[in-house]
């Protein structure tokens, strides 16, 4: 019997190998100012961040440990509107690519809905919690689930709706089409409208878009296996951060900052999975 293999430990601190990739990105995007208040850790900010990621809790709640909340929470501010948890996780996605590690082939589309307690910007009545305030993600995966674009966007705003944004919200370019170089995109039955449609054969995938009404494929009359079902397993995995699974944050762009750190999270651990096999 083959032994299973042993997961990576869940990261609650930036790794060395992680900061080395992120330090550049903060000199460039933060650059140390030569006058004003004395600069903070920047790597115990992310650590921070992490922490607030990954238990949901209020800022001021951080542990004092990692240094002052309002620090925190203004570098984070800062940081999400200069779109540096964007150029991370694609410099982290660039870097699986060059070593063959992103299934273009195949990719999927999904999204999720989620509670939205303080209110705030793109936020309306949650058609599965009795109309209360909620909030939506959409993500789009490659063939092996790993995260390549995401929106945010209220909870009654239809997923076909959300489709082009979500796309075009890949991180990094795309390959170019050829005949021997195809890509599908996998999509469930609420992506079977016209919009939906006409969005994919815009952005030329092959569509794979379950029809309403359709009955499940046996089996054995399946043309291709399974597919969309890593893009569901990759927005479980995101809903292990509490600060995702229930949205605090008043500002959109705040809540897509925390998602897009939890993203290049996932991709810097399948970097070292990738790496280790070379």
């Amino acid at each position: 019997m083959s032994k299973r293999k042993r997961s990576l430990p869940t990261l609650w601190e930036v790794p060395d190998e992680l900061w080395e990739r992120t330090e550049p990105l903060l000199k460039r995007f933060d650059p140390p100012a030569s006058t004003g208040r004395h600069p903070v850790d920047q790597r115990r900010v992310l650590d921070a961040i992490i922490f607030r990621l990954r238990t949901g809790c209020q800022w001021n709640h951080i542990p004092r440990v990692y240094g002052d909340d309002s620090t925190i929470h203004r570098y984070f501010q800062h940081w999400c509107a200069a779109g540096f948890f964007k150029k991370l996780w694609a410099r982290l996605v660039r870097e699986c690519d060059e070593l063959k590690g992103v299934q273009w082939k195949w990719q999927a589309a999904d999204c999720m809905l989620g509670k939205a307690r303080c209110g705030g910007d793109a936020v309306g009545p949650n058609p599965t919690d009795r109309g209360k305030n909620g909030t939506k993600k959409s993500l789009v995966t490659e063939g092996a689930g790993g995260p390549l674009g995401a929106v945010v966007a209220a909870a009654n705003v239809n997923d076909d709706q959300l489709l082009r944004q979500t796309l075009e919200a890949i991180v990094i370019p795309r390959p170019r089409i050829r005949k021997n170089r195809t890509q599908h995109l996998s999509l469930d039955k609420a992506y079977d409208t016209p919009t939906g449609k006409r969005v994919v054969a815009q952005k030329h995938y092959i569509p794979h878009i379950r029809r309403r009404g359709e009955a499940p494929v046996p089996k054995a009359q399946r043309k291709y296996p399974a597919r969309r079902w890593v893009v569901e397993r990759t927005l479980a995995w995101l809903s292990k951060c509490r600060a995702l699974l229930v949205r605090y944050d008043k500002d959109p762009q705040h809540y897509l900052g925390l998602l897009q750190f939890a993203c290049a999270l996932l991709w810097y651990r399948r970097l070292l999975m990738k790496q280790a096999r070379h």
